[in-house]
């Protein structure tokens, strides 16, 4: 084999290995190991090549960026555990339940509202799912109409800050996360609210899809129902304000800001009476889990990077990449084509450990502004997971659903709100400043 060859080849063993469903980080340490063996046997590198290895490992473990990560997972784990979303979506509820389509609209808003505070998608859809899908089925609501908005506003924690998933595509493309934060603004608030418009458009057309709450469930007085949602509503507020608002404002990092959303989700919990040992253990368990999980996709993905590298595959990439017909759009297209298909079968860290390292360098080549990009791969992971058949946040809903709600119906649910997220899609690309009008 020659050398030209190398490089492709260890791209596709990954990923034959990736989706065979062997563990992502092992898949890629794996390959890396045995390609680095036969790059050394083919003479294409010495053993001695593999040093920088340790150096690699040790820059990512001191990388100050990625320390938010765990934090901001431990804010939106405590927020769910101490069962301060379920009071969100009731109480929300009860605030637009005279309105047709009022538990849609609820949804939507208390979606973004988890996005903000959570960053993580599967905990919003999960949650939601959980509370407010019997809920909208027993007054009436359709399923298809129920499905779609709740695993859509569960969706919104990718794109909507301070997210996770932002945190680590800032990192992987080199660029601010404040400046992604800002850039991902507008965009995340576009998306609810066209989410909002289409559920109310539906309740205007075709009201029996989405009838108002009944009477007997409107039993509290203005006074009493405008407390319920300062009390609810106003404690998530004020600390997702004083996380992004610290960011912005440039007075604290997002690693201090993620550790003051965590230190601010245990007082809210604590105010609230439910900082017991299972809400903090169970928060702990999940935020070392999923963290656990980061570290050892960055431990292989960085082994791979630097095998593939010594393969010359990032020149192979950058080649095939700008001198693709139509060039930045033609690499525009191929990439977000990519990154769509991939969101089917792998999870958000992977792509981004894996496929962002060899994009970035040829988006930065096309002149491609860097936020701009990140905010696009947001959006497109986001409109991938809730795509038909394969889109995880599906799963997610499936997996709390009641037994009566039946998969196809889901599929048809969600179908609406994937265009939605196309015109969104569009929309940046047409109108760019979108996405960089507050950073100018």
């Amino acid at each position: 084999m020659g050398p030209e060859w190398m490089a492709p080849a260890m791209f596709g063993a990954a990923l034959l290995l990736i989706f065979s469903g062997y563990p992502v980080a092992f898949a890629l340490g794996g390959t890396s190991l045995l390609f680095a063996a036969l790059g050394v046997h083919m003479g294409f590198f010495e053993w001695t090549f593999m040093f920088a290895m340790p150096e690699r490992i040790f820059g990512v473990m001191s990388n100050q960026v990625l320390l938010a990560v765990p934090y901001f997972i431990f804010m939106g784990t405590m927020l769910e555990k101490a069962k301060l979303a379920e009071d969100l979506l009731k109480t929300i509820g009860k605030l637009f339940g005279p309105l047709r389509g009022g538990l849609a609209l609820a949804v939507v808003l208390v979606g973004a509202l988890l996005a903000a505070a959570t960053g993580v998608v599967g905990a919003s859809v999960v949650a939601m799912g959980m509370i407010s899908l019997p809920v909208m089925l027993r007054y009436g609501y359709s399923t298809e109409l129920s499905t779609g908005v709740i695993t859509a506003a569960g969706t919104l924690g990718q794109i909507i800050p301070p997210s996770v998933v932002l945190v680590v595509l800032a990192d992987q493309l080199g660029i601010s996360v404040g400046d992604l934060f800002v850039g991902s603004l507008l965009p995340g608030l576009m998306l609810a609210g066209l989410y909002a418009l289409y559920v109310v458009g539906v309740a205007m057309l075709k009201p029996k899809m989405a009838p108002a709450l009944p009477l007997t469930e409107r039993q509290e007085t203005a006074g009493q129902l405008a407390g319920q949602v300062a009390l609810v509503m106003l404690p998530p507020l004020v600390l997702i304000l004083l996380v992004l608002g610290s960011i912005f404002a440039g007075i604290a990092t997002p690693t201090e800001a993620g550790a003051l959303g965590a230190m601010g989700a245990m007082v809210l919990a604590a105010l609230h009476g439910r900082l017991g040992r299972k809400a903090l253990l169970g928060t702990m368990d999940e935020t070392v889990k999923l963290t656990s999980m980061v570290v050892f996709l960055l431990v292989g993905s960085t082994a791979f990077a630097l095998v593939f590298r010594g393969l010359n595959g990032d020149l192979w990439i950058e080649d095939l990449l700008t001198n693709l017909p139509g060039g930045k759009i033609g690499f525009l297209v191929v990439a977000n084509l990519a990154i769509f298909a991939l969101g089917f079968f792998i999870d958000f860290f992977e792509i981004a450990f894996i496929i962002i390292p060899l994009l970035a360098p040829a988006a930065a080549l096309l002149g491609i502004d860097m936020v701009w990009f990140g905010v696009m791969v947001g959006l497109n992971l986001q409109t991938s997971f809730l795509t038909p058949p394969f889109g995880f946040a599906l799963f997610y809903l499936r997996g709390v659903a009641p037994p009566e709600v039946r998969t196809i119906q889901i599929y048809r649910g969600v179908l609406p709100f994937v265009f939605i997220q196309l015109l969104a899609l569009v929309l940046i690309v047409l109108f760019p400043q979108l996405v960089t009008g507050l950073l100018d």
